[in-house]
């Protein structure tokens, strides 16, 4: 019998180029994979599955995995070589939290990875870790949830220390762990539906022939939660725009701009577009939207998207936010300020957020926010809309950014304002409108 290709595959030796890439290189996760999983398509839905599964974990619960291995281990990780920590903490993982591979399994490929990695010296190390770990699970050591309920949380969620405390400052120490914890819960995608070329009960029936799992989204009239599918550029709806991907936080912050039909729309940071194609298809024919974002290929994003979703109203701009465009001024009914931001709300999508933040970008991102504000709202009609969000849970960037806005544009007044937080069913969200006299 030939072998396949995929025969002579090692998914763990892969996992280990992911983690590398990640935590060395200082890739993206999400781009890591998918260059990976782009590089061996061949591989059967399983291989893949477990790839991604057990590179995404590893990153998720790396803090956790790093002070679980610092417990069994002389050598602290944070002194190990790179590949070495990548290969225990891949292997500690899967001991922890995948029950469909066995403790000897684990075990015996780290050890195997250690010597194929040119590492022979290290395996009876790797090996003695391991073994150690495995047998020992349970006795692994939490910090005192009451005596040091920072280290604790950050362990038990794998979030830094700083933001702990800083979520536990802002927000309380239970609206704190309840986020943490829904960062961690798994996560359907939230897609938008163009109502106007299909129906709810149509596109749902279509989707469930096609095997993927399909949930109404109880805040959002017209969009869904998909399960269950392995690429979203193999669902047909997808491809041709009846479907686009966007938090339900996002889509609220839309509503409550509330775009009325033939509306002037400016989205002066846009891209990829969500909030752009979401007024679009509430202005109608008669109304516009122009998204605009900093560079041609973040514009080359948007126009792909308005290609996709075939909306002849909306048009897509390279422009500079921090620059005053006097061509738009007082001409827009409603200007969407989606902002830059430390995306702190959005960790359960995207892991690295965590690992990547410091208090010296959230104050930089606040500056920066205040700048753009300041140009933007001169964009505004007046009686417009000024929308600002951005997807984070910081009061820096959030709150105290809309007092300070307020305090020097006295011809703007608060509407409305709402934090979202991950446990809501939605990304850790902000929004605030605001009104032009």
């Amino acid at each position: 019998m030939t072998k396949s290709r995929s025969d002579n595959v090692n998914t763990r030796n892969l996992v280990v180029d992911i983690l590398l890439a990640v935590t060395r290189d200082g890739e993206f996760s999400h781009i890591a994979i998918r260059d990976v999983l782009d590089k061996y398509r061949y591989l059967p839905k399983q291989d893949r599955a477990f790839i991604t599964r057990l590179s995404q974990g590893t990153i998720e619960r790396m803090i956790e995995l790093d002070a679980i291995i610092n417990q069994f281990s002389k050598t602290k990780v944070k002194k190990m070589k790179p590949v070495i920590a990548a290969i225990l903490r891949s292997g500690v993982y899967q001991l922890k939290y995948m029950d469909s591979v066995p403790d000897s399994a684990a075990c015996n490929e780290a050890v195997k990875l250690t010597v194929k990695r040119g590492f022979s010296g290290l395996k009876g190390f790797v090996n003695g870790v391991m073994r150690s770990i495995a047998r020992n699970m349970d006795q692994v050591k939490l910090p005192d949830a009451q005596k040091e309920p920072v280290k604790y949380l950050s362990m038990r969620y794998s979030v830094p220390d700083w933001m702990v405390q800083r979520f536990m400052d802002q927000y309380g120490k239970e609206s704190c762990e309840k986020s943490l914890e829904a960062f961690l819960q798994p996560h359907p995608t939230s897609v938008q539906v163009d109502t106007d070329r299909i129906s709810m009960e149509e596109l749902t029936e279509s989707l469930k022939q096609q095997g993927i799992t399909v949930k109404q989204n109880d805040q959002v009239e017209r969009a869904l939660f998909l399960s269950g599918y392995e690429a979203l550029d193999e669902i047909e709806e997808f491809e041709n725009g009846l479907l686009y991907v966007q938090d339900t936080a996002s889509m609220l912050a839309v509503e409550l701009a509330a775009p009325k039909m033939g509306d002037q729309v400016i989205d002066v940071c846009a891209a990829p577009g969500g909030k752009s194609v979401y007024a679009a298809r509430m202005i109608g024919e008669t109304g516009h939207v122009e998204a605009r974002d900093l560079t041609e290929y973040k514009v080359e994003m948007i126009e792909d998207n308005i290609d996709r979703c075939q909306l002849s109203n909306m048009t897509a701009k390279v422009w500079d936010a921090r620059v005053f465009d006097q061509s738009a001024e007082q001409k827009a009914d409603v200007v969407i300020a989606d902002l830059p931001c430390s995306g702190l709300g959005v960790i359960g999508t995207k892991t690295d957020i965590k690992y990547n933040a410091s208090e010296e970008k959230i104050a930089e991102l606040a500056a920066l926010q205040q700048e753009i504000l300041g140009v933007v709202c001169r964009y505004v009609k007046a009686g417009g809309t000024l929308l600002y969000s951005t997807c984070t849970m910081t009061r820096e960037e959030n709150e105290d950014n809309v007092h300070k806005f307020l305090e020097e544009h006295a011809d703007f007044e608060l509407e409305q304002m709402r934090q979202c937080f991950p446990y809501e069913g939605c990304d850790g969200f902000f929004m605030a409108k605001m009104h032009r006299r």
